[in-house]
């Protein structure tokens, strides 16, 4: 049995698709944060099978939480303060999406201007679909059937 030491004060992603903790910790941005990150891949679980898992020993508010909603709105997060769960935060899609994915379309204004944000707003909740601010192109998550 691994055994990861249990945080002071930070955040614990549970319940993350087994695999996916690698793109999480990139999307986050954890890289670029000068904090301790445990990840733990193909963890067991008896609701998921296998899952992976991040602890993260940050505040909540460094955290991007709305990436986390786009990614796997699924995902628990557990806030911890003085090794203790003090909250659980329930993930949502979010309605805005900036500079999180990239428009496709040749002729959108974001392809030919550099320095404008990529800004995909919530067309339909039960698909997961995002439209494209400037042009309305759409993005479907890979997580719903086409």
């Amino acid at each position: 049995m691994l055994n990861v030491g249990r945080l002071n004060e930070g955040v614990v992603l549970d319940h993350i698709e087994a695999g996916k903790s690698m793109s999480i910790y990139k999307y986050l941005k954890l890289d670029k944060m000068d904090c301790c990150v445990a990840i733990i891949k193909n963890a067991h679980s008896n609701k998921m099978g296998k899952k992976d898992i991040i602890k993260v020993e940050c505040p909540i508010d460094e955290l991007d939480l709305d990436v986390l909603g786009f990614i796997d709105h699924h995902i628990t997060v557990n806030i911890i303060r003085d090794g203790v769960i003090v909250d659980k935060k329930e993930l949502t899609l979010p309605k805005k999406l900036v500079n999180i994915i990239s428009c496709k379309n040749p002729r959108c204004i974001t392809s030919i201007e550099q320095g404008l944000d990529q800004v995909f707003l919530l067309a339909d909740e039960e698909t997961e679909t995002y439209r494209c601010k400037y042009c309305e192109e759409k993005y479907r998550s890979s997580r719903k059937k086409q």
